[in-house]
């Protein structure tokens, strides 16, 4: 029965979202650097072994260190020892962090679906976890930042340089001199953000100035953008917490 024996494995991973199992039981899901999108039962948490601080750990965007158990006889991983990958000092603290973190969680856990490993998909949410908890300035552009990055791992990144003065074709992925048909057109303003966007050391964010009225009318024209390829982001609902905290 050879087939049947556990597989252990070490990972790190990005927790995605939790659901209760019973009393004591919680299936976490999370993006992994080994197997990509995947899911864990955790059992025992009703009981008095410390496990306590374990469930603390399954937060959204919460990052872990982890040895992996995978067997033919279980529909789900398991979890051996687990532990924080990154200490986070601002985000659980911090309600303009905690619910872009909450938000960014959501739309990775709507879009991202594939179990297998993704290197470059993984490090650039496990590096934007590190620089929002790090972050003391533009904040409030954080999420902005995310969605414009977040589309070249998803395969639907802009196809070309900014052309200046110019608009953005949201079905065709190109910035572009002309005028699209309104129901593909990004405006000249939000296509002008979408390049400092995608230009912009997340450690100067604080220099793109931008309103309130400016940042949801430019959150609107991304998630437009992101209908048009991904229509599964039309069910995140973080987005209007979103657009009360910004």
């Amino acid at each position: 029965m050879a087939g049947q024996a556990m597989k252990r494995y070490t990972a790190r991973g990005i927790v995605l979202n939790t659901v209760k199992y019973g009393d004591k039981g919680l299936v976490v899901q999370m993006l992994t650097s080994s197997h990509g999108r995947q899911s864990y039962m955790v059992q025992g948490l009703g009981s008095k072994r410390g496990t306590g601080s374990r469930q603390a750990l399954f937060q959204p965007m919460f990052a872990v260190e982890f040895e992996g158990l995978e067997s033919t006889k279980m529909q789900m991983h398991r979890f051996g020892e687990v532990h924080s990958g990154i200490v986070l000092h601002s985000i659980p603290f911090d309600v303009r962090k905690s619910t872009i973190a909450l938000f960014m969680a959501e739309v990775l856990h709507r879009l991202v679906k594939e179990s297998e490993a993704n290197e470059m998909l993984f490090d650039f949410v496990w590096g934007s976890v590190e620089a929002l908890d790090g972050a003391d300035e533009g904040v409030a552009n954080f999420h902005l930042w995310f969605l414009s990055h977040l589309c070249r791992f998803l395969g639907f990144s802009p196809g070309n340089e900014y052309i200046p003065d110019g608009w953005f074709n949201i079905a065709e992925g190109h910035f572009t001199a002309e005028e699209p048909p309104r129901e593909y057109c990004m405006t000249r303003e939000n296509a002008l953000i979408l390049r400092d966007m995608l230009e912009c050391d997340v450690r100067y964010l604080g220099e793109i100035g931008l309103n309130r009225l400016q940042r949801v009318d430019f959150l609107s024209a991304l998630l437009r953008y992101y209908g048009y390829h991904l229509d599964t982001i039309n069910s995140v609902q973080s987005i209007k917490i979103l657009q009360e905290v910004f």
